[in-house]
């Protein structure tokens, strides 16, 4: 019989739950205050003195130096929120953490984890489907509108928000729409890539003055003044290739006294690189793009023959180009048999290559790809801080755009969804006779932290509020009536309300459901009507990903940190 010794510490049982819950409610309250759309700015400063100013919740967290694991487990869930839906970080987070304090408390009760994790798995499902079924509204019912107001929706809390904001929506929603191509499986249906949309920031002027550009767009210029502004027909290749003279290898010298010697190295050198380029011209290219240098001896070969190269391309650039163009990335010309070559079908097409002066930069654009269209966001700003906080502002609004697109359905935002499915988990707990009935319950009360949240950052009485958005939904889920026929103009004036709760005289009772929070007039109100939409996909994923970060934790019941091994101590003698 072996006995296995552990050297490290070990914490077992409800301590390290308790510890897991503690770390991630410290993560969680490090952005709480931003959620919403008067939600406070973050200053992070790197070891370096790097200074971000955002509120954006994913960019927040991935500055931070987590050690904890799990806390780890809510970082690497805003980085999958943002990188799946491109909004709600901040939500998700806020909402996980919550979870896990319920569960928590829930665990402390005497409640088994196994239960708890049961009520929260069938929570998820059903608020799902509640979700999909009585408060998602089909897009294609409400028009473009439908779309501007949920790029409004993401925008309104970050720096663009206020007097530019609709400036800013109808720019996001121009640039998604830009790029809509139809599906590879033949479906009747459009996909929306946002990788196909550059957004380029140039310093100076008003924000007001950012505008849509056609092409995709590069904040670089061709690589000498002789060669052309404009190639048409281009045939475009995309290399990940020095085309600088060639070297030796590191560590390789060659030792000589002939002069003659030395020339034919140094012409052999420039040879290797003429051969190169003089493969890729005949291949039918007339566009040449390198991450790589191109030297000057090079170029010369290059503008002779009438094309246009572009050096120091950034990796993603160049990739998102070839996507566009239909070009393959070359990193090497040699083949398995170490003949070098270069294949035509590697080259991209596109209608056009030019360079052109945009606000006082010159910038090169990329127009009519083969595959996928492209567009370029030009940002304009009074600084790099501001600039870099619009450029995750508009990433966050084109997301909700594609999301709400693909998706087709749009639910009410202002903490009304939340409210709404607590109000109908609530009632479907009380109906269940099995021991996950107080799991769900919590999950109903813990979905209650979003709306809390929203009315806190907005200096508004939480309490209050909350009761009288709670009341609104209580009649409405009471009211048990269909999804009701929203205005495809969606002008309707805000309805007037009777001490905060809307009258029923004024929207009808089975209208109700989609009252939120307006955070500026401290009152409850329809988020159809004020134009507070979002994509369904986005509510959906967050509900998920924030209950799958909560099992993960709550599973958790023995944590071992080992020590780290130290060489022995050599004997002294």
């Amino acid at each position: 019989m072996s006995t296995l010794v552990l050297d490290g510490q070990r914490t077992s049982g409800r301590d390290v739950r308790t510890q897991n819950v503690n770390a991630c409610q410290a993560v969680a309250n490090v952005i709480k205050s931003s959620l919403g759309p008067v939600g406070l700015d973050k200053m992070l400063v790197s070891e370096i003195g790097d200074v971000t100013v955002t509120n954006d919740g994913a960019t927040i967290l991935s500055l931070l130096e987590v050690k904890h694991p799990a806390a780890k487990v809510l970082v690497d869930l805003a980085k999958q929120q943002d990188e799946e839906v491109g909004d709600g970080t901040t939500t998700v987070v806020v909402l996980a953490a919550e979870l896990l304090k319920r569960g928590n408390e829930l665990v402390k009760a005497g409640v088994h984890p196994t239960s708890i994790i049961a009520g929260y798995k069938l929570a998820v499902r059903e608020a799902c489907r509640y979700i999909r079924d009585r408060l998602a509204v089909p897009v294609d019912r409400l028009g473009r509108e439908c779309l501007v107001n949920a790029a409004k929706t993401s925008l309104q809390s970050k720096v663009l928000g206020g007097e530019v904001i609709e400036h800013f929506a109808g720019l996001a929603v121009d640039a998604v729409m830009a790029v809509k191509t139809r599906r590879d499986d033949g479906a009747n249906a459009h996909r929306y890539p946002i990788q196909s949309i550059n957004i380029l920031k140039s310093h100076g002027r008003g924000v007001r003055e950012s505008t849509l550009l056609g092409g995709y767009g590069l904040n670089l210029t061709r690589a000498s003044r002789l060669m052309p502004e404009r190639v048409t027909n281009a045939r475009i290749a995309c290399l990940d290739v020095d085309l600088r003279r060639a070297k030796l290898q590191m560590g390789i010298q060659i030792q000589s006294v002939d002069p003659a010697e030395i020339e034919k190295m140094q012409q052999k050198e420039l040879d290797i690189t003429r051969d190169r380029i003089n493969m890729i011209l005949k291949a039918g290219a007339n566009v040449i793009l390198t991450t790589k240098g191109i030297d000057d001896a090079a170029l010369k070969y290059i503008s002779d023959a009438g094309a246009l190269a572009i050096r120091r391309v950034a990796p993603a650039d160049l990739k998102r180009i070839a996507k566009c163009t239909g070009a393959t990335i070359q990193t090497a010309f040699a083949d398995l048999t170490g003949e070098e070559s270069f294949d035509t079908s590697a080259l991209g097409q596109a209608q056009e290559v030019v360079e052109e002066v945009v606000a006082d930069s010159a910038f090169t654009f990329i127009r009519g790809c083969r595959d996928f269209k492209a567009a370029t966001i030009l940002l304009r700003g009074p600084n790099e801080f501001m600039l870099d906080e619009m450029e995750r502002s508009i990433h966050d609004a084109l997301s909700a755009v594609r999301r709400t697109l693909e998706s087709n359905m749009v639910v009410a935002g202002g903490g009304a969804t939340e409210a709404a499915v607590s109000t109908f988990l609530e009632s479907f707990a009380a109906a269940l006779g099995s021991k996950e009935q107080l799991a769900v319950a919590e999950f109903s009360d813990a979905l209650l932290v979003i709306p809390k949240t929203l009315a806190v950052n907005a200096a508004l009485d939480a309490t209050d509020l909350v009761a009288k958005l709670r009341a609104a939904h209580f009649a409405a889920f009471a009211s048990n009536e269909g999804t009701p026929a929203i205005n495809d103009t969606a002008s309707r004036d805000n309805a007037p309300v009777a001490n905060g709760v809307p009258s029923t005289d004024a929207i009808q009772r089975n209208e109700l459901k989609f009252c939120g929070l307006d955070l500026i007039k401290g009152r409850v109100r329809n988020s159809f009507t004020a134009g507070v939409l979002e994509p369904a996909m986005s509510k959906i994923k967050s509900l998920q990903f924030a209950t799958e970060a909560a099992i993960t934790i709550l599973r958790i019941d023995d944590s071992i940190k080992i020590t780290e091994a130290t060489e022995p101590e050599e004997p002294s003698y």
